[in-house]
């Protein structure tokens, strides 16, 4: 099939009026930079001066920040933090960007999930990651916490047009948390989106998700080695979880959509110049496409909305976004490029 390109930007323009909430696994990236100095003397470590830090909206905080940026802040949390000073700096850098923190629960029993990366240059020469450090408990959530979630989730899901359920494995997400938001989303008549990445058959019933091909070929227990392979794979996917359609993302060959009814369609990278950083950009896929997708895109509108925020992003440095002004002028400027492609249907 060919890009209708005014539909393209119709569909961009549009993803400003979809409000979403986002479920799962919050985090804070929190950098810290230097300049070297000199060796230690207490240890055969570097000294170095701080010069900054910078806090980043990391894991399912970064699929929140990135909804935010492209629908003015449309946009709310639930989840848990610690109690502790962290919890502070991710509840700030929700608000500096227009998240909705407000159905955040407390667990006093586990930290703010933080991943420090500490950070050097010697002589102006190139910045580089000396040491990382994680603040976090992967122990699934207790049953009084448990409760408290859900009871945001019965709250706040009526208020939203979509959910995205955002699983890093770090205990939020429980059976119970899960078949909770879908059986809500259901009731209301909601869209669910999943972007998760090991046990995947607990999503039964989402509307989609957006596992990549190695997660993917984890869950379907063989190796991904052609077109006919992922066809394979997509359509096990869509009968582990019974979601209408979901989105295989592929790294450097692009993404797969296959849907309920056995048809597959190929999403060719649209943007294939320098990559600077990936981290992160599997995050603004399941955004964009699940903002795409609640506003009334077409799926394959959507994977492709996806796939161009995705190659904007990876150009800048940690966990970026993308604004809608971006996208479409990335579209305008690519519009015969575009207009040229065939999207391969099987």
């Amino acid at each position: 099939m060919k890009i209708d390109i005014e539909k393209l930007l119709n569909y961009a323009k549009g993803l400003a009026n979809a409000k979403i909430l986002v479920v799962g696994d919050l985090a804070l990236d929190e950098m810290v930079y230097g300049d070297t100095e000199r060796i230690s003397r207490e240890a055969p470590v570097l000294i170095l001066r701080h010069s900054h830090t910078n806090l980043i909206l990391g894991a399912a905080s970064n699929a929140a920040h990135n909804v935010a940026t492209i629908n003015g802040g449309k946009i709310g949390v639930v989840g848990v933090i610690g109690d502790d000073y962290q919890a502070n700096n991710l509840k700030d850098a929700f608000e500096s960007v227009g998240v909705d923190c407000s159905n955040l629960v407390v667990d006093k029993t586990r930290p703010t999930v933080t991943k420090t990366r500490i950070s050097g240059s010697c002589f102006q020469s190139i910045t580089q990651q000396i040491v990382r450090i994680d603040r976090q408990s992967s122990e699934p959530i207790s049953k009084e916490i448990e409760d408290k979630i859900i009871e945001r989730l019965e709250k706040a899901i009526p208020l939203y047009d979509g959910v995205i359920l955002s699983d890093y494995h770090i205990g939020t997400l429980t059976d119970r948390v899960i078949s909770k938001a879908i059986e809500l989303c259901k009731k209301e008549n909601k869209k669910i989106i999943v972007d998760g990445q090991k046990d995947l058959q607990r999503y039964k019933g989402v509307t989609s998700m957006t596992p990549n091909l190695p997660d993917t070929q984890k869950h379907v227990g063989f190796f991904i080695k052609n077109k006919e392979d992922l066809h394979k794979a997509g359509k096990k996917l869509i009968q582990d979880t019974d979601a209408p359609y979901v989105l295989v993302t592929c790294g450097e060959e692009g993404m797969a959509l296959i849907t309920k009814e056995g048809k597959m369609t190929r999403v060719p990278v649209f943007n294939k110049s320098k990559v600077f950083d990936v981290t992160g950009a599997g995050d603004t896929v399941t955004a964009l496409y699940s903002l795409a997708l609640v506003s009334g895109a077409e799926p394959v509108y959507s994977a492709i909305l996806g796939n161009i925020a995705a190659g904007i992003v990876i150009k800048q440095y940690g966990c970026a976004t993308t604004t809608i002004n971006e996208l479409v002028n990335f579209i305008e400027q690519n519009r015969k490029k575009l207009e040229n492609i065939e999207l391969m249907e099987y």
